[in-house]
């Protein structure tokens, strides 16, 4: 495993969060963007070929940048490999893009940015809502999941899972557009987000003031949504704050009927969204005493 890789790579997003430099998922957008235009077809195949051929592009980029950076001598290897692997890790982006939602004069345009529900007209309950749902879904795949495949895979796994990760934001949707044509990407993010999904949501029980309540809506809710992931870390929440989450919600026009996942004790308000941001110190601290301990063991 990849201890010590993945630790530095953490403080690296930790410290710095963003680098100015083009983002490798801008790259990987401009692909699929560029595959859509020259090969779309709204069947199964060409969605395939897509998926493949990304993965497979990315997986011969990121193993070549590797065996490049072996021959660095061993200190700055591992600092331009963590470098590179933090571009994968968005923690501090994520926090800040939903932490946003408390400051901002527009706060449905903030939304907007995050989300691909439409936000025209949200309440301000609904706002605050989508922004939990948003926070604690994305600590997974923003977060626990890139790390997870770093450090099992390096450098290649969190560039694999960035790419796979990617496809599902621009491609999987059950649209008319998308419908075959994102199914591929769709059902290799489910697979790639499966166990990622489950730590994150163990680890916003760990977290929780109320553990009880936090794994008691973890054990009954987390499986209630479409998605096979989704609904374990967004559960999780609703329990560790003692709310009410998910719930009927417009997409695309058209509103879409999703299941309560929580229990509505408290108000979905500033004040919930402020103490679920609040566990950012929490998950640091935890993953980077997981990672170290590891380094030291290994």
């Amino acid at each position: 495993m990849f201890f010590e890789l993945a630790a530095l790579a953490y403080l690296i997003d930790m410290v710095f969060g963003e680098l100015p430099c083009k983002h490798p998922v801008v790259l990987m957008g401009d692909f699929i963007n560029a595959f859509e235009r020259r090969f779309y077809s709204d069947r199964i195949l060409p969605g395939a070929l897509l998926v493949s051929g990304l993965i497979s592009l990315t997986l011969l980029i990121s193993v070549t940048l590797v065996y490049l950076c072996g021959l660095l001598p061993g200190w700055l290897s591992l600092m331009v490999l963590a470098v590179l692997a933090s571009t994968g890790l968005a923690m501090n982006m994520l926090h800040e893009s939903v932490a946003a939602l408390l400051t901002a004069e527009q706060p449905k345009q903030a939304l907007s940015y995050l989300v691909s529900r439409d936000t025209k007209d949200m309440t301000e309950t609904e706002i605050y809502k989508a922004g939990l749902e948003t926070w604690a879904e994305n600590l997974s795949d923003g977060v626990i999941a890139p790390l997870f495949y770093l450090l099992l895979f390096g450098v290649p796994g969190i560039a694999v899972y960035k790419a796979i990760n990617t496809m599902d934001s621009m491609i999987a949707y059950k649209t008319e557009r998308y419908f075959y044509f994102g199914k591929t990407a769709a059902i290799v993010d489910d697979i790639a987000n499966y166990i990622p999904a489950r730590l994150t949501a163990l680890l916003i029980v760990l977290l929780a003031q109320d553990k009880q309540r936090a794994w008691r809506c973890l054990w009954r809710d987390g499986n209630k949504l479409e998605s096979p992931n989704a609904g374990y870390p967004i559960a999780a929440m609703a329990g560790a704050l003692g709310i009410a989450l998910g719930g009927d919600a417009s997409y695309h026009g058209q509103i879409k009927h999703k299941p309560m996942l929580g229990l509505p004790v408290n108000p979905v308000d500033k004040s919930a969204l402020t103490k679920a941001l609040q566990m950012k110190a929490g998950i640091n601290l935890i993953v980077l005493s997981l990672l170290t301990a590891g380094a030291l063991l290994s």
